[in-house]
């Protein structure tokens, strides 16, 4: 009886086993097939249901706390470095001779640069994500201090005197101008768009300001971005210096002579179709070069090989002889060596012609970089040790710093920072995503287009072959996980695609990702970008009186003549909250004459304040253009019966969203409640 019984439960096993088995195994690969396009990606529940789990506790148990570090500051008698971790909020002090952390002080969130006063008695840390400057007494490693700024601080300065630190505020693209004696924010000035680095000229006259993004054009302008110069002793804008055809200026730096000043910069070809890669021109990296005198030049020279590309250029350090510049190139995990006596040389001797050819010569490399040194993954901050011996270089994606010597060109060292020591599945994606060996030549990767894990605030031709047809806008993949479709068009179902054969049939010209690096890839574009706290229009989920009214009229069913405003005609319906898209396709009458006939995958709006340019070939300079200048029809929403003063209420309230965690977790719900009721 008993053996009948395991017989039979047995054998039912055995049958739920098969069933489970072959019809179950089908379902699972077109279920797999669907989401990846391909029909042999292999079958693993743990690719969607854990490495992009949107669970709290999964996510915790299969992610890791890296560090992250991004920037650093060297004590004065050169023992000591302090380096910014950005992912952990600290400044991490470290031993450098026994490679040993000493201390870690918490900061602000999302701390960005570091700074050290005369003395090196006070650090100054910049807390881009707290629109903060946090003050450390390095003596006692404790803040002692908070000192408020514009909107996202990121480069610092101080002036020659010491009474004042410069801080470049990267949201707000402006610089806060700070008394260290009253801790308060003296003045505000307007600099180029999105900056980041900062550095004072060698006699403490002229303080310099990159800017990432270009200033706007329609597609088919070349691009310009603006140094800003400002004058340190009467606080001012002395100008806008134009860097044509660049952008991504990330950081600046003086030659000890004050002649010469240099900083990063990218050449995107955003101009030509995206099959060009193949040619080996879509996208370019290299240096800029200011001469400090009346009418001196502005050049720029790639640091690009002809078969070799040298992408995401960061951070630029001239030794205290002015005879060497350290690049990072944090693409390739690289950093490239520089001879300033030829850069000087090739200054001299080249007519103005020449000089301007050479911004897309990728040979001229050949004529100032000495060596190319391999680092850890992701290199970005450098620092030299006062000497200028040691070259101090922070691998971002290693948490590690790596040690140079300046005078043999060689690694001869290296400080673990104490980060986890696995490297999880999305921590991989990261470093891929910052990487550029899977693009043809290495010519750029997907950071290029997609700073910060953002956007560029470029338009790029993305036809097959066709010159200036379909024209799309860089879109941000900031908190991008619940918003499928992706592209402008809705094609790609799932990241898997967008990412997967799409990307390397489009985009990056050779094989594409393993499925392994697609997974990882995946899982970081998935669940390891954030968007920063929206500070500058709803810092605390408290509405202004204006983004409340702006509320009622995009919440809105009537116009204002008391008429019906059809349903799929209501920003509501299109775009409701927490993601604030309905995630379908739809013509809002904005189809260009060179476009194909297609319907727009309706965008997400959160933080929206932070992409222009707008629309899908990003032709709307502002939000208000949207509807002012491209929207006269009606068919993007109905807006045209508003008065000028209701459509800025409207715009205000669309500046306020922010990232969907915080849609149902503030007081602004309530608040909006309340007024209606009012």
């Amino acid at each position: 009886m008993k053996t009948s019984k395991l017989i039979v439960i047995f054998g039912v096993i055995v049958v739920l086993g098969l069933l489970v088995y072959f019809p179950g195994r089908k379902l699972a690969r077109a279920h797999v097939n669907e989401i990846t396009a391909v029909t042999d990606h292999p079958l693993s529940c743990t690719s969607c249901h854990v490495y992009i789990s949107q669970n709290k506790l999964i996510s915790k148990m299969v992610n890791a706390d890296y560090l992250s570090p991004l920037n650093m500051a060297v004590s004065n008698d050169g023992s000591k470095l302090y380096v910014v971790a950005q992912d952990i909020n600290e400044l991490i002090v470290v031993d450098v001779e026994k490679s040993e952390v000493l201390n870690k002080i918490k900061v602000g969130v999302h701390p960005h640069s570091v700074i050290l006063n005369e003395d090196g008695s006070i650090a100054y840390v910049s807390n881009q994500w707290s629109d903060n400057v946090s003050v450390i007494d390095l003596a006692a490693s404790i803040v002692v201090d908070t000192l408020k700024t514009g909107n996202g601080p990121s480069g610092l300065s101080i002036s020659t005197n010491g009474k004042f630190l410069y801080v470049v505020n990267t949201f707000g693209s402006d610089l806060s101008v700070i008394d260290l004696a009253t801790k308060e924010e003296k003045k505000r000035l307007t600099t180029g768009k999105d900056p980041t680095g900062t550095e004072l000229s060698p006699d403490g006259n002229v303080l310099y300001v990159t800017s990432r993004r270009a200033n706007f054009t329609h597609y088919g302008e070349p691009l310009i971005c603006d140094m800003t110069l400002v004058n340190a002793n009467t606080q001012k804008v002395i100008k806008y210096t134009p860097i044509e055809s660049a952008h991504i200026m990330e950081n600046i730096a003086f030659t000890p002579s004050g002649d010469l000043a240099m900083m990063t910069l990218v050449r995107p070809k955003n101009l030509i179709p995206t099959l060009q890669v193949e040619g080996g021109w879509m996208m370019n990296h290299g240096v800029g070069i200011i001469e400090q005198k009346n009418e001196g030049k502005v050049v720029q020279l790639l640091l690009d090989e002809p078969n070799a590309y040298y992408p995401d250029p960061f951070d630029i350090v001239i030794t205290p002889d002015g005879k060497k510049a350290f690049v990072s190139s944090s693409g390739v995990d690289r950093i490239s060596v520089i001879s300033i006596d030829s850069i000087r040389t090739i200054l001299a001797e080249s007519s103005p012609e020449k000089l301007k050819n050479f911004s897309n010569n990728l040979g001229i490399s050949s004529r100032f970089v000495i060596k190319r040194i391999a680092t850890g993954a992701n290199p970005k901050g450098l620092a030299l040790s006062p000497n200028g011996k040691r070259l101090y270089v922070a691998e971002q994606l290693e948490d590690k710093i790596a040690i140079i010597n300046t005078e043999s060109l060689e690694t001869i060292g290296s400080i673990n920072l104490g980060g986890p020591i696995r490297i999880t599945v999305a921590r991989k994606g990261r470093r891929l995503f910052n990487n550029a060996g899977h693009t043809f030549q290495n010519q750029y990767a997907c950071y290029t287009c997609h700073p910060d894990e953002h956007e560029d605030g470029l338009v790029y031709n993305m036809a097959g072959k066709d010159m200036g047809r379909n024209m799309t806008n860089t879109q941000s993949l900031r908190e991008i996980g619940e918003t499928a479709p992706f592209k402008w068009n809705g094609k790609n179902q799932t990241v898997y695609k967008q990412d997967g054969m799409r990307f390397s049939t489009v985009l990056t010209r050779t094989e594409q990702f393993s499925y392994k690096d697609l997974d990882a890839i995946v899982s970081y574009i998935m669940t390891g970008i954030k968007y920063p706290p929206n500070l500058l229009y709803n810092p605390n989920g408290e509405l202004t009186e204006s983004q409340l009214r702006g509320k009622v009229l995009f919440d809105r069913s009537m116009d204002n003549f008391g008429n019906n405003i059809p349903e799929n005609n209501r920003c509501i319906t299109c775009h409701p909250p927490p993601l604030y898209t309905n995630l379908e396709l739809a013509d809002v009458s904005t189809l260009a004459t060179t476009d194909d006939p297609i319907l727009f995958d309706i965008p997400h709006l959160n933080n929206i304040y932070s992409s222009a340019p707008y629309l899908h070939d990003g032709r709307a300079e502002t939000l208000e253009e949207i509807w002012t200048v491209y929207g006269q029809d009606d068919k993007h929403g109905f807006v045209n019966d508003m008065t000028k003063i209701q459509l800025n209420d409207l715009v205000e309230y669309l500046k306020s969203f922010r990232g969907p965690e915080y849609e149902n977790s503030d007081s602004s719900i309530q608040q909006a409640s309340t007024y209606k009721s009012n």
